[in-house]
């Protein structure tokens, strides 16, 4: 039996703001760092103790993980940073304001492209400032123009089960540090969630969800650390 912790990042500027972030480098909050220090703190008033941690090139993911493993006493860990562990790509979306985004376009089509499992926003203009394809950390990487959750599955999937899921099941406790579509969809994947239902699934900021895997990489245990901001979780496969 493995232990896997996974924790989104904490509140973001652009969380606060109320803007859709996407891959947009937005940083933490004053409260986004508290969560993410509180989120340590649980972890090791639990005793649980991670040999091994992964992350996005995000900073907010970057740093969360940072506070958490100091409050930790486990700032020494080894980290890789991966792309795959991105955020959903909101495409067109990036950038704006979630309630103007709906009184201009209806709440229906909003609830469409965040809610769907399968349909993506509109596709990021070329000329958008918001356009990362020449940042350096994503040098020879395709950035998407836009993503639906399935999509952000789809990237995901091959670093879990190429680089993740290795060091699982080499017994070596994992903490993964990232984002609420990355991490939803990496939920999806471990409890076989259905299509129609993972878009219910909600992971709270800087509230580590703590899983014991089997030899097959499949939960037989799940619990957020803060129980005043857990959410529903789905059921054990």
């Amino acid at each position: 039996m493995t232990t896997l912790i996974l924790t989104r990042h904490g509140q973001s500027q652009w969380n606060l703001d109320n803007r859709f972030t996407g891959w947009w480098d937005a940083d933490l909050t004053e409260k986004g760092e508290a969560e993410a220090v509180k989120g340590g703190a649980l972890l090791k008033a639990a005793g649980i103790e991670p040999v091994y941690a992964f992350t996005s090139l995000q900073t907010r993911a970057i740093r969360t993980l940072w506070l958490s493993l100091a409050a930790m006493d486990r700032a020494w860990l080894p980290v890789e940073k991966h792309w795959r562990l991105n955020e959903r790509h909101y495409g067109g979306l990036t950038g704006l304001d979630k309630a103007e985004t709906a009184a201009k376009y209806g709440d229906d089509q909003v609830h469409i492209w965040r809610r769907s499992y399968d349909i993506p926003p509109p596709p990021m203009a070329a000329d958008s400032p918001y356009d990362l394809s020449s940042d350096p950390r994503y040098k020879g990487v395709e950035v998407p123009e836009a993503e639906s959750l399935k999509l952000t599955l789809e990237r995901v999937l091959p670093y879990w089960r190429g680089a993740i899921a290795p060091v699982l099941r080499d017994g070596k406790d994992t903490i993964i540090s990232a984002h609420g579509n990355s991490l939803r969809a990496l939920v999806k994947h471990l409890f076989r969630v259905s299509d129609d239902t993972i878009t219910s699934v909600e992971i709270p900021t800087g509230n580590p969800l703590v899983l014991e895997l089997d030899s097959n990489m499949s939960p037989i245990s799940a619990r957020y650390l803060d129980e005043d901001r857990a959410k529903a979780l789905p059921e054990l496969p």
